[in-house]
């Protein structure tokens, strides 16, 4: 069973880009989530997508992000018999940071190279209310 989900934490520690048999590359992260009760859930995430690679890898352990994805609830037991803990793996369709919200708005106030700027989506002349 997955689920569509939008999920919102941290990074645990830095993602690693790894290379599939097919010769294709991938990414793998660590997200902790905070959850309702005060504790958190580790999401597992993989990233096959170039543009969610790229987000993931850009990240620093402990930088904020959301990630967009298939998610499939799991439980993770311990090895050492400690008390079973609820697990996410998650395949990673987007990857949003504040970094891309900042280059984003940047994008948007900045002339475009015509000189131009960006027009109101809509220009007619109506009264304020």
């Amino acid at each position: 069973m997955s689920i569509d989900a939008l999920i919102q934490g941290t990074l645990h520690r830095a993602a690693q880009i790894r290379t599939g048999s097919s010769g294709k590359r991938f990414a793998t992260a660590t997200v902790r989530t905070p959850i309702r009760d005060s504790s958190t859930v580790f999401a597992s995430v993989i990233a096959f997508s170039p543009t969610a690679i790229d987000a993931l890898i850009a990240l620093s352990d402990g930088d904020a992000l959301c990630v967009a994805g298939e998610l499939t609830p799991k439980v993770y037991t311990p090895k050492d018999g400690g008390e079973p803990r609820p697990s996410i793996d998650l395949v990673a369709h987007q990857v949003l940071t504040a970094y891309a919200v900042q280059r984003t708005r940047k994008a948007i106030a900045e002339p475009k190279p015509s000189g131009r700027t960006v027009e109101p989506a809509f220009d007619d002349a109506l009264p304020d209310f």
